[in-house]
Parts: structure tokens; sequence; C-alpha cells
């Protein structure tokens, strides 16, 4: 191992516990290692700085206002109200009845904004039929996240590997190639949670303070809640540290974090990312603050929605994202190649035409446009380009295949398959989806081009693993999200979701190499 090697393993190494340490946002984290590398001549300045300019990354960025249009439109909302059984059901029929439409929603939009708009609505329709709302609230991220490894926009990892397939020398992903595998996870995925999620879940966590505070709530305040964001500026302080109420305007009357509900000596508690607050406030907040990043979902508790979008807007949006994901897909075939020679008929035309249209139809603020995007993803896309390069630069990569075919090397390829699935799959639970793609995507290359195969069931396999975050709340933003409003404690993402993890995996290793031979 020469000194290059070395460094990059030190510099990985490093990164991985910094983002399990969590006091610094995974774009900070990934652009200090990119820095490393180049001071240590391991990266060109045009090799840093490509991610940048990488069309998967400038997709990613595009998609977060296709699906802020969607969001600001309404007509998400409007659907699951359709969808939940208003008279008294189970939760099996609950749950059949919106989580196939929920992976469908997920497939096409950014899981996140897809949670916070459900998230709430099924926390009340919960509580309005005598459910538990606990029985709901995980299997709507994990029903997002099986949603969106159906299509190649459905999670931004997708997206990543896709520019690093192409970036590398191949024929990228197709709009619905990865749903060749990942319809079948999606689905056994679904009958999981149909069969087991109700038994495995608590039926509650102590919810009982709403009716009581809101008849005790001085003036004209009103009960709302709030999920904290990477952004927001008390994020490892305590309350006593950083006062709430001069900041916002509104009254902390109880903490949720980590499936702990505090209520008392509020002063001494440490404000975490994704921890859920109980406020006193008024009818300002949320209009307010409602827009921005430092709150990851707000909700009044009120079924009304305050400024309901006109019929015609929600039309719209629904025709453009129709529009973007039909024009994407037939731009893959033969003869609209042929009929238009000169340009890429892919998503990121297509994104780019909806993109502007929503724009300029005001379907989300143009003038607000910044705020919608999450600067952090984007960074920690462009960075993991960069990270990939210098493990291929440096050797390391060729290296760690060199050491995984030893160590497999009387299984053949299916077993390297299933070793770099377990591989990234744990990265991805205990960093980032986008990190975890970063730091597999160039060994499983290097795998490939070792052996002499296709490397092509390797990418998928990526894909597939990178994006499977059930087994821990911190490896995806949609299971930190429903943590907090749901009180969920860790152990609860971990008995649910392993199972999960072992049905991506199993599905995964067998139909991979039948799809994409080697």
């Amino acid at each position: 191992m020469n000194f290059e090697m070395l460094f990059v393993l030190l510099a990985l190494a490093g990164m991985v516990a910094a983002l399990v340490w969590d006091q610094m946002r995974p774009g900070m984290v990934l652009l200090t290692v990119v820095v490393l590398f180049l001071c240590a001549g391991i990266l060109t300045p045009k090799e840093m700085l490509e991610g940048f300019s990488n069309k998967g990354m400038i997709t990613v960025g595009l998609l977060f206002l296709v699906s802020e249009g969607v969001w600001q439109s309404g007509v998400l909302g409007e659907l699951i109200k359709k969808l939940l059984p208003q008279k008294k059901t189970t939760i099996f029929r609950a749950q059949v009845r919106m989580l196939p439409t929920i992976s469908f929603i997920s497939a096409f939009l950014n899981n996140t904004p897809v949670v916070v708009i459900f998230a709430p609505i099924i926390k009340r329709w919960a509580k309005s039929v005598k459910l538990p709302a606990t029985k709901f609230l995980i299997p709507l991220s994990y029903a997002t996240i099986l949603g969106g490894i159906c299509t190649l926009i459905g999670t931004s990892t997708n997206l990543v590997i896709h520019g690093m397939i192409l970036e590398a020398g191949y024929e990228g992903l197709s709009m619905f190639e990865l749903g060749k595998v990942g319809i079948f996870i999606a689905i056994a995925g679904l009958i999981y949670l149909f069969a087991f999620s109700s038994k495995l879940l608590l039926d509650s966590r102590s919810e009982n303070y709403s009716e009581e505070s809101e008849e005790e709530a001085p003036g004209n305040l009103h009960i709302v809640e709030v999920v904290l964001g990477s952004r927001f500026p008390g994020i490892n302080k305590t309350l006593g540290d950083f006062n709430f109420t001069r900041h916002y305007g509104a009254i902390v009357k109880e903490v949720k974090s980590g499936g702990q509900r505090y209520t008392t000596n509020l002063d001494h508690v440490k404000l975490n990312e994704g921890d859920t607050l109980v406020l006193w406030a008024d009818d300002t907040f949320i209009p307010t603050w409602g827009e921005s990043s430092v709150f990851l979902l707000l909700a009044n508790g009120s079924d009304e929605s305050s400024n309901p979008a006109p019929n015609r807007k929600k039309w719209l949006a629904l025709g453009l994202l129709v529009f973007m994901i039909t024009g994407a897909t037939l731009g893959e075939l033969p003869f609209m190649q042929e009929m238009f020679p000169d340009v890429k008929l892919d998503m990121f035309f297509f994104v780019c035409i909806t993109t502007i249209i929503m724009a300029w139809t005001k379907i989300f603020p143009p003038k607000k446009y910044t705020k919608y995007i999450s600067w952090d993803i984007l960074i920690t896309i462009a960075c993991a380009f960069a990270i990939s390069k210098a493990m291929e630069n440096s050797g390391f990569a060729a290296l760690t295949a060199r050491y995984i075919i030893d160590m497999a090397d009387s299984l053949g390829p299916y077993a390297l398959l299933a070793v770099i699935f377990i591989i990234t799959n744990i990265f991805t639970e205990l960093i980032t989806n986008n990190a975890a793609a970063a730091l597999s995507f160039p060994i499983g290359l290097s795998v490939a081009t070792q052996l002499g195969v296709n490397p092509m069931p390797f990418f998928v396999v990526t894909c597939m693993a990178a994006s499977a975050s059930f087994s821990s709340p911190i490896g995806y933003q949609t299971n930190l999200i429903v943590q907090g409003i749901g009180g969920y404690k860790f152990t609860d993402f971990v008995r649910v979701g392993l199972p999960l993890n072992i049905i991506a995996f199993l599905i995964s290793i067998f139909m991979i190499p039948m799809i994409w031979q080697f």
C-alpha cells in the first residue's frame, strides 16, 4: 500500500466517523475530504469540480423544484385524504389502501415532500378513526423508499450512480430499468408491511397532550408541531441556551426525541435534527415559517388547508409531471432518437422544461426558488463524484476489489455481488445513501474490471443497497421525519426494518444476475 492509498484509507475512515458523529452536515464533511485529496495531489482541480457540473447532480436539483411545485399545488394532500377510509376500518385495510399508492407516487417524486405532506394528515386521520398512528408512519416512510428504487428519478442515489456510470464510459440507466428488480422488492416489501408491521410496531406512544394543552393555551394560541431540520440554529444546544420563543415567537410545551417525551425541565433538553417540538403558537406561525428550511415539517392539527390552491394549478402541476415522465420514457426509444438525432431527449432535458414552465406559471414561487433546493444534498452528490475519482486515481478501489475477490474467490460473482450489497447497505445505514454510493461504486467497478465481467450487475446492486435504508432512522431523511412525529425509538426501526433489508438483499442477489448477466 503506497502513500496515496494509505491517505485515501485514512481520509475515508475519518469521513465515515465524522458522518456517524453527526456534528457537521454531510456536504461539508465530504467537501472537507475532497479538499484533502486536492491538497495531497490525488485529485486535480478539474476532477474536484467535475461533480458540480454533472448532469445527474443538476437533475436532482431541478427535481427538488418539480417536487415543490407538485407539493404547493395541493394535489397530493387531496389524494391522500381520498385514500384514507373515513369510516371505521382496520389497520390492514387502511395500509392496503394507502401504501401501494404512496409507493407509486414516490417513484416519480422526491420522497421527503411526500412524507412531509402525508405524515401529519395520516396522524390526524388515525386519531379521528381511533387507530394508533404508530402503525402507519414507519410504513409510510418505508413505502416511499420502496417506490423510489423502481425508477431512475425515484431517489437521488439512482441519479448519482447513473452519472457515475456515464462518467465511467458505460451506457447509463433508462427510466424504468431499475424497476426490473425494484418492482419485485417493492411488492415483497409491501406484502411484508401488510403482514407484519402491525404486529411489530407498538400500539401507541403516549400523545395525550393535545386536547389538554389546547384548553390551557393562553389567548389565541393553539398547538403546532414542528420537526427540526438540519438548518435549525439550535441544533446540539439546550432549550435553555437557545431561546426558542425569542427566535420564533412560540412557546415550547413538549419535546419528542429518540422515542422519549420531555414535558418538564425543558431548559435542559438538548435539541437534535429530527426532534419534534410541540408548541403554543398563534395563527401567524405557520405562514411565517412554513417555507423555512429550519423545519422539516409543520402541522397545526387542523384538517383544513389554510390557502387551498386553485384547480387550474393542481391540474397543470399534475399534467407537467406526466409530461416529464412520459417524455423521458419515450425519449429513450429508438424511433425518437432517430427523429431528433441532435437532441438528447433524456430526463435532464424534460426536467429542465418542466421546471421552467412551473416557474413561469408560478406553480412554485419563482422568486424563492433557491429555498426549495437542498444544497447540502447537492454538495454531497458533487463531492461523491470526486471521492469516487480519488479512490480510482489512488488505486485504493482496485486494492479493495482485489481483497474482496480473494475473500470470495471460490464462490464466484454471486458472492461478490452479495459482499458489495452488504458493504453498501451498512454504509447507507450509518452515514447517507449518496456517500455510500460514492464509496461502493468504484469498488464494484474495479471488481467487475478485474474479473472481466459485465459491471452492470454491480452498478444495479449498488443502487438497491444504497437506497434500502430501513434499519435506522439516520440513513434516510424520511425515517428521521417519522421518528419525530411518531415518537419512535431507534429499536423500532431495527425491529421492523431489518427484515426489509434482508428481503431487498435476497431478491437483489437472486434476480440481478438473471436480468443483467455477468
